[in-house]
């Protein structure tokens, strides 16, 4: 697979299972999902997958969002770009896709968890506008810790009166 090649970004859809098994094979060597897994995610109401396809079929990458009901917080559950893509602009493509799907439904904050030896991906969330939160000791099933971190999707003139670090910044300026 040649990073260079484009590639087009849009929901994710039945016919992409093998294809997101065959890249979750390739790209983690553990805390990998199920087949039964993602197909529950791409019929999932409150989840929302995107993918990353070349001109011809070939997946390049995918992430997906999970919802909560009375909630303006999504998370990113899963990220995942082709290890022959990486450093294409592709992550931060689909990253972009991913934020435009939760403000779309009203997200006023995107959240995800990292693992702490991940500094590609790390990188790239930071450079995205995510800050590191809260550190989780132990999170995956390899022992390895994780950044649990998160971005504003609104900006403090977007925010409703009275939320949270908008209310704060306004007291103290």
């Amino acid at each position: 697979m040649n990073p260079l090649v484009s590639s087009v970004l849009r929901p994710a859809r039945g016919d992409d299972l093998d294809a997101l098994c065959q890249l979750e094979s390739i790209s983690f060597e553990g805390d990998r999902f199920t087949r039964r897994q993602l197909a529950h995610l791409l019929k999932r109401a409150h989840a929302r997958t995107w993918v990353a396809v070349t001109d011809e079929g070939a997946l390049q990458g995918y992430g997906t969002l999970l919802f909560r009901r009375n909630s303006r917080s999504a998370r990113l559950y899963s990220f995942c770009v082709h290890p022959e893509a990486r450093g294409s602009g592709l992550g931060r493509r689909l990253l972009e896709a991913l934020e435009g799907e939760a403000l779309e439904r009203g997200m006023q904050r995107l959240t995800l968890e990292v693992r702490a030896d991940n500094r590609v991906a790390m990188g790239l969330y930071r450079r995205m506008g995510f800050l590191p939160r809260r550190w989780l000791e132990d999170y995956y099933v390899d022992g390895c810790a994780a950044w649990q971190m998160d971005k504003s999707l609104v900006t403090a003139a977007e925010a409703p009166c009275g939320s949270g670090e908008a209310a704060a910044a306004a007291r103290l300026g």
